[in-house]
């Protein structure tokens, strides 16, 4: 694979910083309540995670309450060692030209980061080293307020989702570097172009077999962490999140973004709609109802396992392979 050109990571941050919205204005006093609320919902969320997924708790984690520019520093930081593990490190800046272009490339990051650091409300970061798990303060706080949901209830719901894939990464402790083949694969070359979204909504990849092959599973591994963490997110439910049925309906007419790793779709130029999301949710509710929650748990027991895009609408494919 030849090297990627270099990105300046702190100009991604920097200029993200600069176009992004603060968020609402809260007073100092409101700001510490949500911090400490975020923190103890996501202390709460461990053992709630644990007894629905069946899943062997994984080890801590750091646990970051942030604004918006906190968001981007550790997102460029993310998105770096994503593709550094992916594709090793870039090429040297050794000319004007490579830092002119690195300077570049730094700015068009940090464009995208700063739209998508409005929308992330929780992100578990498996890629940069010590695994964190992000909590974006600011738009909790819009979010909860726009849709109307009671605060608690729903800063608890978001840290469900994000120890789920905590816990998803724990117990498949392969599935970084699983994934960081999965994308060296689909960035080795230059035959990786783009197309209109197909008739199922994705996105078709003109290159070669090996891109589209890893394209096909980059996706299907992700759809499988989305739909598999939404799942088990309604496996808690009402006993734990009393407004959890206002909650998800207020949610799913918002959401129309890539979750937790929407800044992988973004950065790659993939897009993860919604219908992945639906098909990765039913493909786990459908192997629970054949089997049970061990039998799905089977699919982070080693690459092999993860279902295929097909096997994600076929789930007795997936069933009858095993």
């Amino acid at each position: 694979m030849d090297q990627l050109p270099a990105v300046d990571w702190d100009l991604a941050a920097r200029t993200g910083a600069g176009l992004v919205p603060a968020g609402p204005r809260l007073d100092p006093s409101d700001v510490a309540a949500v911090v400490a609320e975020l923190r103890t919902a996501a202390a709460a969320a461990t053992e709630h995670v644990r007894r629905v997924t069946e899943l062997e708790q994984p080890a801590a984690a750091e646990v970051l309450v942030v604004d918006r520019t906190g968001w981007l520093t550790a997102i460029s930081q993310s998105a770096q060692a994503l593709l550094e593990g992916a594709s090793g490190p870039p090429e040297r800046v050794d000319n004007p030209w490579r830092a002119a272009r690195a300077k570049a490339l730094g700015v068009q990051a940090g464009g995208v980061f700063a739209i998508l650091a409005t929308r992330i409300l929780g992100q578990f970061d498996p890629f940069y080293r010590p695994e964190r798990l992000l909590l974006v303060a600011p738009n909790v706080v819009a979010v909860e307020t726009r849709l109307g949901v009671l605060p608690r209830d729903f800063r608890l719901w978001v840290c469900l989702h994000e120890e789920t894939h905590r816990f998803q990464f724990g117990t498949a402790p392969w599935l970084r570097s699983h994934l960081f083949g999965l994308i060296g694969e689909l960035l080795d070359g230059d035959e990786l172009q783009f197309g209109w979204p197909d008739a199922d909504g994705l996105r078709s990849v003109f290159g070669s077999p090996e891109q589209q092959q890893a394209f096909d599973q980059v996706n299907a591994v992700m759809a499988l962490l989305e739909g598999h963490a939404d799942v088990m997110m309604d496996r808690v439910g009402t006993s734990v999140v009393p407004t959890y049925p206002s909650i998800r309906r207020a949610f799913n007419a918002r959401r129309d973004a890539a979750g937790a790793f929407a800044f992988v779709q973004k950065l790659l130029g993939m897009d993860l709609k919604m219908a992945q999301y639906r098909d990765g949710a039913a493909f786990c509710r459908a192997v629970i109802d054949a089997a049970d929650v061990a039998t799905l748990n089977r699919a982070f027991s080693a690459p092999g396992m993860l279902p295929t895009v097909d096997e994600l609408r076929d789930p007795q494919r997936w069933l009858s392979r095993l």
